[in-house]
């Protein structure tokens, strides 16, 4: 079973982003470990340590930023199930806070993946994410959720 890690800047607070975001971990069960690591908003700086220190070690990281490659829901499928067919076991995903990611932690990324060229709130961009993660478990299984 892959292992996926969300390193995410900042807390969630709003109730629905709280439901909706457990709502997709708790889909997410049967199909990839899922880890979600909150970390504290702070200077872009601290916030970059914070991260490294986060990563799991043979990792492949992913750093969400607007700047990044824009993948269909398809593809991202296609590139998680390549990844696990490689022997990858550990997959992370890093969504900064309110004022993005430090370029020393998009440059350190394997991939930099954009959701969309529009900005979200990062608290937004966090369920979009485990939401196309489980879209992503659907497509790869044959699943009826993606249409």
């Amino acid at each position: 079973m892959l292992n996926i890690k969300l390193l995410c800047v900042g807390k969630l607070k709003e109730p629905f982003y709280i439901a909706a975001a457990s709502e997709y971990a708790k889909r997410l069960k049967p199909y990839y470990k899922l880890e979600v690591v909150e970390i504290a908003e702070r200077d872009l700086v601290s916030e970059a340590g914070d991260i490294r220190a986060a990563l799991a070690k043979g990792c492949f990281t992913v750093a969400l930023c607007i700047e990044g490659e824009m993948l269909s829901s398809e593809e991202l499928a296609a590139k998680i199930d390549r990844l696990a067919a490689r022997g990858l076991s550990k997959l992370c995903f890093v969504v900064g806070g309110s004022d993005g990611l430090s370029e020393s932690v998009k440059q350190a990324a394997d991939l930099r993946l954009s959701m969309s060229r529009m900005t979200f709130p990062h608290h937004l961009a966090r369920v979009l994410l485990l939401e196309q993660l489980y879209r992503a478990a659907m497509i790869n299984g044959g699943g009826k959720y993606h249409k």
